[in-house]
């Protein structure tokens, strides 16, 4: 199939897709979601062909209100009420216990729970209204790979596999949204995200913080607690501390191929870096290096096939704690030594 572009002012054409099945990635605040009818089993089928994922990683679905969760979901309770009030529409997706037979298996990979989100981007809520119906929407990306956080990202991935892309520019945040458990006694953060612990606590008193990962005969409650994710085709090293950049760029020397570097710019600036160091900044902080990671890695990927990247690495606290958690997996754990 022709994949088409669609622009803001096109909702209803790409509405008219996701009406007939078909599959269209929207844009949020976090990254790119490839979308499709959350109540057709059909349609939600082809989510996971489209992207290559397992079928037990089960899929965010994605609301306009409040009152469309309280269609599929058990009753909210005051801590649930409290998150939505504060963090949406935002980056922070809530796993709640659903009515039963609410929605299928296909969406809930064979779980009594299911993920919840109301995305922060006026655009991405005029289509689901404009569809009448929650939206899926994992990254639109081939699984395993680098979350898209341009349309651009998501041609290259899904082009011909899915109907349209609605282009609404560059994501803001760069890294998905936290994913927080809401169905057991105690909350738990499944996937650390924009939303912080501290934030979040700060609402509804304190929550788990260590199940970031479940073991290979679990099914996950939330997407990147299983699979290999965010990793390109090249080898990923993280880089630690900033005295380690002089003895990186030595290392990149002793190459025979280019190697990309993602750093911020006073590391960019602090080194004299050999002739084969492609660079490529992640701005001032972590939070410009947050917002830039994925699309850093995609560079790499579709416009300079190097095989190795290192990639400045940061404190894993407040934000760092997303970053890092992407970038490891990213990096499948290596480290530069």
């Amino acid at each position: 199939m022709d994949t088409k572009i669609f622009t803001p002012d096109q909702i209803q054409a790409a509405a008219a897709e996701l009406k007939k099945g078909n599959l269209v990635s929207f844009p949020t605040e976090t990254v790119y979601g490839l979308g499709a009818d959350a109540t057709n089993v059909s349609a939600v089928k082809k989510v996971y062909k489209a992207k290559g994922r397992p079928s037990d990683n089960p899929l965010i679905v994605h609301v306009a209100d409040v009152e469309t969760v309280e269609k599929y979901a058990q009753p909210l309770d005051e801590n649930v009420k409290k998150l939505m009030k504060t963090f949406w529409p935002g980056p922070l997706t809530i796993i709640l216990k659903l009515k039963p037979g609410a929605l299928a298996k296909e969406v809930t990979g064979g779980l009594d729970t299911a993920a919840f989100r109301n995305p922060n981007k006026q655009s991405t809520l005029n289509l689901i209204q404009a569809a009448g119906v929650p939206l899926v929407g994992p990254s639109a990306n081939t699984s395993g790979k680098p979350s898209p956080t341009l349309a651009k990202h998501v041609y290259h991935d899904l082009n011909g596999k899915i109907a349209g892309i609605l282009d609404d520019g560059a994501t803001d945040f760069g890294v998905e949204s936290t994913v927080i458990d809401m169905s057991t006694d105690k909350p738990a953060i499944l996937r650390p995200g924009a939303v912080t612990v501290d934030q979040i606590e700060r609402v509804i008193g304190p929550v788990d913080d260590a199940v970031h990962h479940v073991s290979a005969d679990q099914v996950p409650k939330a997407p990147g607690m299983k699979y290999r994710h965010y990793a390109p085709d090249a080898q990923v090293q993280v880089v630690d501390h900033k005295d380690d950049w002089k003895r990186a760029a030595d290392w990149i020397k002793g190459q025979d191929e280019t190697v990309g570097v993602m750093a911020t710019d006073d590391v960019i600036d602090s080194i004299n870096w050999p002739q084969n160091a492609e660079l490529y900044s992640l701005g001032k902080d972590v939070s410009t290096a947050s917002h830039l990671l994925f699309a850093g890695l995609r560079h790499f990927d579709l416009e300079n096939g190097v095989d190795n990247i290192l990639t400045q690495g940061f404190p894993a606290t407040e934000l760092g704690e997303a970053y890092m958690n992407r970038l490891n997996k990213s990096a499948g754990q290596k480290h530069f030594e």
